[in-house]
């Protein structure tokens, strides 16, 4: 059975070629899929831009885990409660903040 999807030819000077493959390779697609994108006029993130979102949701874990050990320092009487709940209100604050940011670029 043939495919439906239909193909375009396009011909490139090996340098012009080198270039799409270079910008593909950063966006982190196939060549086909990066053509595909550009020419129908979707936005192609870069692959530093995921690497980024990735980063903030990961930094949002870790002040998730760091919470987590407060409490459990809290629970066990293990320093001034006053500071405690001030890191743990500051830490709640940061994960809002980072969540809203990576809602906000993806």
């Amino acid at each position: 059975m043939p495919s439906k999807k239909q193909r375009i030819t396009v011909y490139l000077t090996p340098d012009e070629h080198a270039r799409i493959a270079a910008s593909a390779a950063r966006a982190g697609l196939s060549l086909s899929t990066f053509a595909k994108r550009i020419c129908i006029g979707l936005d192609v993130p870069s692959l530093e831009y995921k690497q980024a979102v990735l980063d903030i949701l990961k930094t949002r874990a870790d002040l998730g885990r760091l919470g987590g050990l407060l409490k459990q320092a809290l629970a066990e009487g293990k320093g001034p409660e006053h500071e405690l709940r001030r890191l743990l209100r500051e830490l709640e604050v940061g994960q809002r903040e980072l969540k809203t940011a990576a809602a906000r670029i993806r």
